[in-house]
């Protein structure tokens, strides 16, 4: 038995776009097992990897005191290989006969190109997902069987939010009847902090046709509910990478940030951009505008226009997106 010890980068999208590199090394390494460490709330998405030892939770302190925490943590095991995907010394500072670090570099390569080029993985690997037989169970119970739209209007940043109300209309538009998600239900995701996110968007939804999936459940049991989902429409956000991971035709909505480096990865995926590029945005920003208004100049019809391209375009093979029992 070897051990391998895989340190996530610090946001929740940076650490699922990175699990196709875990992914990779579960594969090619079958007699390891795995300790992983990652922002608290991202460890979810790692609790059912094949040959799991133990998942250390990264808690950001003052002063970059969390890496001398998970230094204390990991020290004492001597490693067979130790991969840290946050720039860090971490990996020389420890015992172990390999070790893997990834470095900044071209702020126009895509993170997953970069990830695996700095590290000797060719051809990237797409990210993926680990769920339990629970988690997927109880996702069909709250989803159902028929279609569903799925939306995420909130973000780890208000810059990066595009107006809540206009989750709602472009809802609207694509369920109509007539439309191409004619009468489907529409899921609603954040956390329950995120309400005045959430709640416009429902409000423009049938009583009997939204799903509220706001109540603070882990990201594993959201991954399986998204999963279900015939279309994703979301912020850029964490959210947005995990429906990508679940092969769901995936639209990430975009403005301050470039979408060159973390678009959603996979086949089935688009984006829909601001007007103004995301230099413009944050010249804008610097100059005092509203930080909750950047996205503004990203229409409903533009949103709607991409998103019914994107599901189009995907048609041909929607039996990859059938609800799995």
């Amino acid at each position: 038995m070897s051990a391998v010890l895989f340190v996530c980068a610090g946001q929740i999208g940076d650490c699922v776009l990175a699990t196709g590199i875990l992914g990779h090394l579960v594969e090619t390494r079958p007699e390891a097992h795995f300790t992983i460490a990652a922002v608290p709330s991202a460890l979810p998405l790692f609790r059912y990897v094949p040959r799991l030892h133990k998942l250390i939770p990264v808690k950001k302190r003052r002063h970059h005191l969390h890496w001398l925490d998970l230094y204390r943590a990991v020290a004492p095991v001597r490693w067979d290989l130790v991969v840290c995907l946050r720039g860090s010394i971490l990996p020389w500072l420890l015992r172990a006969r390999e070790r893997r670090a990834t470095t900044r570099s071209d702020p126009h390569d895509r993170y997953v190109v970069r990830l695996a080029r700095q590290l000797g993985i060719d051809p990237p690997p797409a990210p993926r997902l680990w769920l339990s037989a629970g988690d997927v169970k109880e996702a069909a119970l709250r989803m159902g069987d028929g279609p569903v739209l799925a939306l995420a209007p909130a973000a780890n940043w208000p810059a990066k939010q595009w107006p809540a109300e206009r989750f709602g209309e472009v809802a609207r538009r694509l369920t109509a009847a007539g439309a191409v998600l004619a009468g489907a239900r529409v899921a609603v995701f954040g956390l329950p902090t995120q309400q005045h996110l959430t709640a416009p968007a429902l409000a423009a939804i049938p009583p009997d046709r939204r799903i509220d999936i706001s109540d603070g459940r882990d990201l594993a049991q959201v991954a399986a509910c998204v999963r279900r989902a015939r279309l994703f429409i979301g912020n850029d956000s964490g959210l947005m990478h995990i429906a990508a991971a679940a092969q769901v035709p995936t639209l990430g909505l975009f403005g301050p940030t470039p979408p060159v480096t973390h678009d959603p990865w996979g086949e089935f995926t688009a984006v829909a951009r601001t007007p103004a590029s995301h230099q413009e945005l944050w010249r804008q920003l610097r100059e005092g505008a509203p930080v909750d208004q950047l996205m503004n100049g990203l229409t409903v019809d533009q949103v709607e226009r991409s998103a019914i391209e994107l599901f189009q375009r995907s048609a041909p093979a929607n039996q990859r997106w059938l609800p799995v029992p």
